[in-house]
């Protein structure tokens, strides 16, 4: 007979004790540990656990590097040039991919679009939150007809999915979501730290041994990190974070652990009543063409991935109502705005000390490329001076502590986005002029080697 056993389990970092314990020798997070039960498998359980959800492997031998053949991986083209681009080219075979994010953002329908569209494939969708009826309703909404390759069930429990895999041999299998799902062989209830890493762990199982990629979606805590172990991002192959804010139409999906590509690129999406829209030009969302004559916005050219484009810096400076001066910073690091104000009152003499200063990346885009300083220091002394800048006229360049303007990686591929959008001018680091050939551009290219410098070329 199985025999329980009690177990405590951080809910931060899902690091077990054999007791209670205050303070989390792994994270070091406080009253994190919560009592689990945990049930040993019987031979009989474990026999039955092999003849559900096991799938026959071949025995490894262990094999010098010199012996391992590689090649191009097999990938499946998920018939969505964003959703491709940030998993590397493509969905690999065998591999375990985790869409986290927002409830309300989006997530099930990215994945049911993009499963609708794959007719060439068997496709098992697996619901453990809505019913048939609500997810047939949700893809006429989304104007995609679905076609008979593609299954769908509404189960909670893992041996009973697995019984249905083996009936229907699907080519992709979709669980949404993996906090729904429960064993059979851990005693206790769906969604705890126990049930998300034993459920994660066979299904990786599953798809290593079968070579059937499986995406998973999952919960977000308020933290922002996904629900469940830590133990479930090092499982999976691939976690992909589904973000945007619900006031914005845009959604931005970012690759943030990724065995098979990089972790630097972005997909954008628009939502619209009828489900996504690929953004294939991201500055049609983030730019817009009714700023002449205002002040405090400056154009920086910013790079995410491997993907360049240009974004609006927006900035608000006003003398302070109150005692303390305000620094409020959206989509930007606050403390590195403090840093480049302390920089504009230190190097270039501008008295901001006693101004409430805000900061905005226009359309919600959080961004963390160094690059953009330059245009965030334009905008506030644009807004501080209330002089507007010259239509066609973009930025690009990183501030140092000292007042210089540092050179910036992928200089050519922010010179050549500026050009296609129709910009006059752009103004770069003098650094970056090295190897350069500016005639080849129609662009008139700015070489600027310190603020003051860049202030005089923009403001006169």
């Amino acid at each position: 007979m199985a025999k329980d056993k009690i177990v405590y389990v951080c809910t931060k970092c899902g690091n077990d004790s054999p007791k209670w314990v205050g303070k989390c020798p792994a994270c070091g997070a406080w009253n994190s540990y919560v009592e689990q039960a945990v049930r040993k498998e019987s031979p009989m359980q474990q026999a039955r656990a092999a003849s559900i959800g096991a799938f026959p492997t071949g025995k490894a031998v262990p094999r010098p590097f010199k012996d391992i053949e590689t090649g191009m991986e097999v990938r499946i083209d998920m018939n969505d040039e964003e959703l491709n681009h940030v998993l590397g080219g493509g969905l690999v075979p065998g591999s375990l991919v985790l869409l986290g994010g927002e409830p309300g953002i989006g997530k099930s329908t990215l994945v049911l679009q993009t499963v609708l569209h794959l007719t060439d494939k068997r496709i098992l969708y697996v619901s453990g939150e809505e019913s048939p009826r609500q997810l047939k309703l949700r893809s006429e909404r989304i104007e995609h007809t679905p076609s008979d390759d593609c299954l769908i069930v509404c189960e909670t429990s893992l041996e009973q999915i697995y019984t249905h895999i083996k009936n229907v041999k699907p080519e992709l299998v979709i669980i949404d979501s993996i906090q729904t799902i429960a064993t059979e062989m851990v005693e206790s209830s769906p969604g705890s730290i126990t049930q998300v890493r034993e459920c994660a762990a066979s299904i990786l199982k599953f798809a290593k041994e079968s070579g059937t990629p499986v995406i998973l979606i999952g919960h977000i805590n308020k933290e922002g990190t996904i629900a469940g172990p830590k133990v479930l991002e090092h499982i999976v192959d691939t976690v992909l974070q589904f973000e945007g804010d619900q006031h914005y139409m845009y959604r931005i999906l970012r690759s943030i652990k990724n065995r098979f590509g990089s972790t630097a690129e972005l997909g954008i999406y628009e939502m619209r009543q009828s489900g996504l829209r690929q953004v294939s030009n991201p500055s049609e969302l983030l730019l817009s063409t009714e700023h002449e004559g205002m002040s405090g916005v400056a154009v920086a050219c910013t790079i995410e991935g491997v993907r360049p484009f240009l974004i609006e810096t927006q900035a608000l400076a006003s003398t302070a109502a109150y005692g303390t001066p305000q620094r409020s910073a959206t989509g930007f690091d606050t403390r590195r705005m403090n840093m480049l104000l302390a920089v504009l009152e230190k190097r270039v003499g501008f008295k901001l000390a006693q101004k409430d200063v805000f900061l905005n990346i226009a359309g919600g885009l959080r961004v963390n490329d160094p690059a953009i300083d330059l245009a965030v220091i334009t905008a506030i002394l644009s807004s501080n001076m209330d002089a507007p800048l010259e239509q066609g006229v973009c930025m690009a360049g990183e501030v140092g502590l000292s007042g210089e303007i540092r050179p910036v990686s992928r200089i050519e591929q922010r010179i050549a986005e500026a050009e296609k959008l129709g910009f006059t001018s752009i103004i770069i680091p003098r650094y970056n002029m090295q190897g350069i050939d500016k005639s080849k551009y129609k662009i008139q290219i700015v070489p600027v080697r310190k603020v003051e410098e860049a202030f005089r070329i923009i403001f006169g």
